[in-house]
């Protein structure tokens, strides 16, 4: 164990406790199950496999811990966030150690995605006292037939016990995203690590959630309010979402989301599933600028991004020079282990790289080209692959692969390009480089997606941005402001005046 702030969360087997009722413990099931590295493909850590009975008492106790603490002022909630926030910096390294481990996350982007959860923490607890601060006050004599009788008082209430899923990519911060709003709206959390390869029951990215929660623990947050349940998606995944204790369900991830929001029935959903981000390239372009970008956007953690550059869609007559351009920064990328900082590492599992490998084939049997050079693949990790002259009958062109693959399809015009976005099954997010700011903002208008960058990556901070998805990209909308409107209901209290005494007056 790297920091003795950290040693209470290992059991004596090596096995690394779940958390409930403000304790770490062992499961009754006496299982674990096993974590693999991605770059070695063998097992590095070992979690508990929860029961069904030890997921019930974790929401009996979130029950009974979110009604005290919805009583909490808003000032003495924010403290506590600050202090998650303050110990979250000081502990870091651990926690960005299992990034490299458990996601194949290089060592600078493991550590600096920690020290962004902080930061979110912090805002958290300061937004969040303004925005649930705010209330409102009504009188009836604005609509038609109404005296002025009655005072409508309008306040924020939490939701109850928030059901928070994060995805094995950024573990850490997108746990953070949806903790921290949840309680700083005064709901208790239940928080399920992520899961990558339900067959097989490969978690990725619960040990260094498990240290990130050892923060709140620390911080003195009262017991009962968060539990952290482990184990396979298949015995504890359907009882978790839908569990009656469910109050609301906070998800990231892919095609599972989908299927959740299939069977959540009435609980408040937020969602942010898969994309399939568009680049769109007009002939007026700054090209030097737009390499730059589809580059980072592309192959940024080797393309295990939900807001990646996952199709280039690029005008015909600037269409060699750009592809140009991309070719000779992707000859530059480093490949190799996370704990080099190299920039493409091994994709999460050996399910996901062989999925990702079908869909290059398939590019390559129907015609497109090869521009990075012959394709080449040792176990998880796969060397960086540009194609070009991709074509609409081609599984790239649609889906999303979650990986260093980057294809380009020429059109004739942006016109075309935006049919070909809105075509897709995905709305996340996409990006327009064009020097004419008119044209940027008509296809914004035209592009049906949830964010449109202009001149930049798809990206989904700063975190207090609105982020949101269209159509199978997502339900509700992120970004911090937004995130704690989805933690609340609204709530009326109406006075009755007594209206003779109150007209006397």
């Amino acid at each position: 164990m790297a920091s003795e702030f950290y040693k209470d969360i290992l059991a004596p087997t090596g096995v690394y406790k779940f958390y409930a009722d403000g304790e770490w413990r062992e499961s009754a099931s006496g299982k674990s199950v096993a974590i693999l590295n991605p770059s070695t493909r063998h097992a590095c850590y070992q979690v508990q496999a929860c029961t069904q009975q030890e997921v019930n008492q974790m929401f009996d106790s979130a029950k009974a811990a979110q009604k005290s603490w919805a009583q909490t002022p808003l000032w003495k909630r924010a403290e506590v966030l600050k202090k998650v926030a303050a110990l979250m910096r000081d502990n870091a390294q651990p926690i960005a150690d299992c990034l490299v481990k458990e996601v194949a996350k290089p060592a600078k982007d493991s550590l600096t995605e920690v020290v962004r959860s902080a930061d979110l923490i912090d805002y958290t607890a300061e937004e969040g006292v303004r925005f649930l601060g705010e209330g409102q006050l009504l009188n009836p004599d604005s609509f038609p037939g109404h005296a002025r009788n009655k005072m409508c008082l309008v306040s924020k209430v939490p939701l109850g016990v928030v059901l928070a899923i994060p995805p094995f990519n950024y573990p850490v911060n997108l746990a953070v995203s949806k903790l921290a709003p949840a309680l700083m709206a005064g709901n208790a959390v239940v928080l399920k690590p992520p899961t990558q390869g339900a067959v097989a029951g490969i978690h990725m990215g619960a040990v260094a959630g498990i240290h990130m929660v050892q923060c709140f623990h620390a911080a003195g947050l009262p017991r009962g309010l968060l539990s952290v349940a482990t184990g396979r998606g298949s015995e504890i995944g359907d009882f978790l979402t839908q569990h009656p204790g469910v109050n609301c369900i906070s998800f990231t991830g892919g095609d599972t989301g989908i299927a959740i929001s299939k069977k959540a029935g009435m609980v408040p959903l937020q969602m942010e599933l898969g994309g399939k981000d568009v680049c769109i390239v007009c002939a007026d372009a700054d090209l030097g600028l737009a390499v730059k970008n589809i580059i980072k956007g592309g192959f940024s953690y080797s393309g295990q991004r939900c807001t990646a550059v996952k199709l280039v869609l690029v005008v015909d007559s600037v269409a060699d020079a750009l592809v140009a351009g991309v070719a000779e920064g992707v000859a530059k990328l480093s490949v190799g282990m996370p704990e080099d900082d190299c920039d493409i590492t091994p994709v999460v599992s050996e399910s996901s790289a062989n999925f990702i490998e079908g869909l290059v084939m398939d590019a390559k049997e129907k015609g497109a080209a090869f521009v990075s050079g012959p394709y080449r693949r040792e176990g998880n990790l796969i060397w960086p692959v540009l194609l070009d002259r991709v074509t609409p009958d081609m599984r790239i062109a649609w889906e999303e692969p979650f990986g260093p693959v980057l294809p380009v399809m020429r059109v004739a015009s942006p016109e075309e390009a935006v049919a070909h976005c809105n075509a897709s099954k995905f709305g996340l997010q996409g990006c327009v480089f064009t020097r004419d700011i008119n044209a940027a903002i008509a296809l914004s208008d035209a592009m049906e997606t949830g964010t449109v960058q202009v001149n930049s990556a798809p990206a989904r901070g700063p975190d207090h941005f609105p982020f949101q998805g269209f159509r199978d990209s997502g339900i509700g909308s992120q970004g911090i402001r937004n995130s704690l409107g989805m933690m609340v209901k609204t709530k009326s209290t109406v006075i009755n005046l007594d209206r003779e005494s109150y007209t006397m007056g």
